[in-house]
């Protein structure tokens, strides 16, 4: 409508602007690189633990060992949910386990000690809760939707390997365990991405941390974000056999049809995270007796080769839902453990987005009709 509007550039999706600084992740797209707070993604996953890597983030520093100690004694204390949220998963039992979680972490507000303050001190110690929360709300769901009653938190459990615990009943083995941990390190953060920037800008009305991971579970469940690992495992079993990979993929490339689990939207380069799912689907699949899923996987790599030199290049959730897969996981429960990572992130983000609050208001270009006059409707 005026001469100025014709001068905007228009970033749709907001691809390519900056709107705040961070010190908590770094990512070279072109590079392929990754860091938290400075550590390498590459340290993290091969050296560290879920427990260190979330404090790390947290907290902003490695903690020392009688901090590490400490902060795991406050994840395990926050394995508890309020009966009236475990009344909420029965009633919602039929729905889609990212529906109940959204409606479940809500819900835990209501109980939540801190839920009227917003402090940044009362932020991390919800997000610390929520931390180990999540994965109950995931767990009780999957035995409530079949029948049985949820299994109690076990205290000697690490992190990861209690969630194993709690979903299928009964203690994984060292390695299995160990990847679980893995897998939720490399999905721990990842800057403002769909989910974070949503968190963010719930944070930015100064709503409370319940109602940012709400909203950012909600934009997670978005098969456009967080539906890689479930759509890569659907293809494999679609595949069915190594060697009538390079023959799908080439039916996909002439379609013009995406190849699940390749490509991103930061990573020109191949996500870094993705090299320590593959060594850790290559051991699963072997010790689960089931190494065509892997044989699978790789014959597919093979053969988008030829199209790496686009930037389409495989990225983490190509691995990451045979590793659920492998472990008797549902498909529809792929997405929720995403989540059961990214608490963590989101909830730094949040606390970032509260350190220096301004209202996130993007504007847009109006492209509608010149000023005209309003018609009465006996005359239309």
């Amino acid at each position: 409508m005026s001469e100025d509007t014709e001068k905007v550039e228009i970033h749709r999706g907001l691809k390519g602007v900056y709107f705040d600084r961070s010190p908590v992740c770094y990512i070279d797209g072109r590079a392929g690189e990754l860091l938290y707070r400075g550590y390498s993604i590459h340290d993290l996953a091969q050296r560290s633990t879920f427990e260190e890597t979330c404090y790390l983030l947290l907290r902003g520093k490695l903690p020392t060992r009688a901090e590490l100690e400490a902060f795991d004694l406050e994840l395990k204390a926050a394995r508890t949910l309020a009966e009236p949220a475990y009344e909420v998963i029965r009633t919602l039992k039929t729905a889609h386990p990212m529906d109940v979680l959204r409606t479940t972490v809500s819900a835990l507000s209501a109980f939540d000690p801190d839920t009227a303050d917003k402090s940044p001190e009362a932020t991390l110690r919800k997000g610390l809760r929520l931390t180990s929360q999540v994965p109950m709300i995931i767990a009780a769901h999957e035995h409530i939707r079949n029948g049985r009653e949820p299994v109690a938190p076990d205290p000697r459990l690490g992190h990861a390997a209690n969630f194993l615990y709690m979903l299928k009943g009964k203690a994984p083995s060292p390695n299995t365990a160990r990847l679980m941990d893995t897998d939720m390190i490399l999905h721990a953060e990842h800057g403002s991405n769909a989910s974070a920037f949503t968190a963010r800008v719930v944070a930015g009305t100064e709503a409370d941390l319940h109602g940012a991971i709400t909203a950012a579970v909600a934009a997670l469940s978005g098969p456009a974000h967080g539906g890689a690992a479930e759509n890569v495992m659907r293809m494999a079993q679609e595949i069915g056999d190594a060697s009538k990979a390079a023959e799908y993929v080439k039916r996909k490339r002439a379609n013009k049809e995406p190849v699940m689990g390749f490509g991103h939207r930061v990573y020109r380069a191949e996500d870094p995270r993705a090299r320590h799912m593959r060594a850790g689907v290559e051991q699963l699949s072997h010790e689960m007796g089931q190494p065509q899923w892997y044989q699978i996987l790789e014959a597919v790599v093979d053969a988008m080769k030829p199209y790496a030199r686009h930037g389409v290049n495989v990225n983490v959730d190509f691995y990451a839902g045979v590793v659920y897969f492998l472990n008797g996981i549902p498909e529809d429960l792929f997405v929720p453990i995403f989540a059961a990572g990214r608490v963590p992130g989101w909830t730094v983000q949040v606390l970032e987005q509260i350190e220096n609050n301004i209202l996130i208001r993007p504007l847009t270009v109006y492209n509608g009709p010149e000023p005209r006059p309003y018609v009465p409707i006996e005359r239309r």
